[in-house]
């Protein structure tokens, strides 16, 4: 998809420098891609806790 953004020039050598990628496309996806993981991490951890689990760990390392 082709977007036409304004963004500050010295920020987005400052990620081009901090992430190694060689464009600003390369450094605006890498961006996105640790944004959206970022966000889903946080969504998981929402959840510790809240999942009861009846588990017998001793049970499950004799089968392994």
């Amino acid at each position: 998809m082709r977007t036409t953004l304004d963004l500050p020039d010295q920020l987005i050598q400052d990620a081009m420098k901090a992430s190694h990628q060689k464009t600003k496309t390369a450094v605006i996806i890498a961006a996105l891609q640790d944004f959206v993981r970022k966000t889903r991490l946080q969504e998981l951890r929402s959840f510790k806790g809240q999942v009861a689990l009846d588990v017998d760990l001793g049970v499950l390392r004799k089968r392994a």
